[in-house]
């Protein structure tokens, strides 16, 4: 272990023992990350389960999904997935709940009539939190995921991780830095990284599942979304989107469609992307993605969502046109001072368009 990672690790101990209290001192324990949960959410709250049930055999421990969504196929392979139960379907009342991935209780959906007649509550987090309601936890927004803490949390009480564990670790890591392409892969991210492909994690199967196994369906998916590409501010900004009919054509559930932002923020030339999707209960939930220093969370806390400077997303109201019409002014507004901005016009690859 580096010198920085055992600097890190003795800061973050007081905090860490804290946790470790609420954990012996609760019989049943309910782990729950956000709703729609990515790789970073079910990865981390996958090995902490594990964690705890091997740490604390004694202890007994479920699994939450926030909402009635399915998890998605990419992630059906990480060990543990097919416990997980929804939180609809759980009717105890747990001496703790662990928020793994979010520090908002809003993001928890059905699980926070869980957390709220739970006795204690724990996170552990990366993203900004506004209001702690939390006994206990650790939230960083410097960790490029929610697993990186959870892996150093488990070197604190087992000093080591299970070839499972880490295997759930390094999805959340993989996903949440874009396969270490985004800015928030730091140097702890890697010196994580190593020590969990030490402990039995393949970085084979984490790509195999999550990127190299796109059914067609998708691919055509893909397709449409691409072909949709359109960008504003000379460029700066690109957006694409997916409605119901593009899922009911496709036959692609909506759970599967996290990565579709990527598909936009590979645009040459686009420092901030944006990406819509059509989702259940007349709804339409938006993902951000920056490829410069400017913040893009506040204008999704704007939008009642939340995330970090570089990722972000949010739910609203509505339709794809009424979605866009709210965000997009606010994003065309992180370039109103810059030279060069033509405020009236957008651009459809090369070619100036109405709008």
């Amino acid at each position: 272990m580096s010198l920085r990672a055992e600097e890190l690790m003795a800061r973050q101990r007081p905090s860490f023992d804290e946790i470790t209290r609420l954990v012996e001192v609760s019989s049943t324990i309910a782990v729950c990350a956000h709703t729609s949960p990515d790789g970073d959410a079910l990865g981390s709250e996958l090995a902490l389960v594990e964690l705890i049930e091997s740490r604390w055999p004694e202890k007994r421990v479920c699994a939450l999904l926030a909402d009635d969504d399915v998890v998605p196929r990419i992630y059906e392979f990480l060990p543990g997935a097919e416990r997980l139960v929804r939180a609809a379907d759980y009717h105890e009342d747990p001496d703790l709940f662990f928020c793994v991935d979010l520090s908002a209780p809003d993001r928890l959906a059905d699980a926070r009539a869980v957390l709220e007649r739970s006795s204690h509550v724990a996170v552990i987090d990366h993203h900004p939190s506004a209001a702690r309601f939390w006994d206990a936890g650790v939230v960083r927004t410097e960790a490029a995921a929610a697993g990186v803490i959870v892996a150093e949390y488990a070197l604190h009480v087992a000093g080591g991780l299970t070839p499972t564990m880490a295997q759930c670790l390094l999805c959340a890591l993989v996903t949440d830095t874009g396969r270490f392409q985004y800015q928030n892969a730091n140097g702890e991210a890697f010196e994580v990284a190593s020590l969990l492909v030490d402990s039995g994690a393949s970085p084979s199967e984490v790509a195999l599942h999550v990127y190299q196994s796109d059914r067609v369906a998708y691919l055509h998916l893909c397709a449409t979304v691409m072909g949709r590409i359109t960008t504003f501010e000379q460029g700066k900004i690109a957006y694409s989107y997916a409605t119901d009919a593009d899922f009911e054509a496709t036959g692609v559930p909506v759970a599967e469609c996290d990565g579709l932002v990527d598909i936009v923020r590979r645009v040459d030339g686009c420092e901030v992307a944006l990406f819509l999707k059509q989702v259940p209960g007349g709804k339409v939930r938006g993902n951000l993605r920056a490829k410069s220093d400017r913040d893009i969370s506040a204008i999704a806390r704007e939008m009642g969502g939340g995330g970090h400077p570089a990722a972000a997303g949010f739910t609203v109201e509505g339709d794809i046109d009424q979605a866009l019409s709210a965000v997009l002014p606010k994003l065309r507004a992180l370039y109103a001072h810059d030279k060069g901005t033509v405020p009236l016009s957008c651009y459809v690859g090369d070619k100036p368009a109405e709008g």
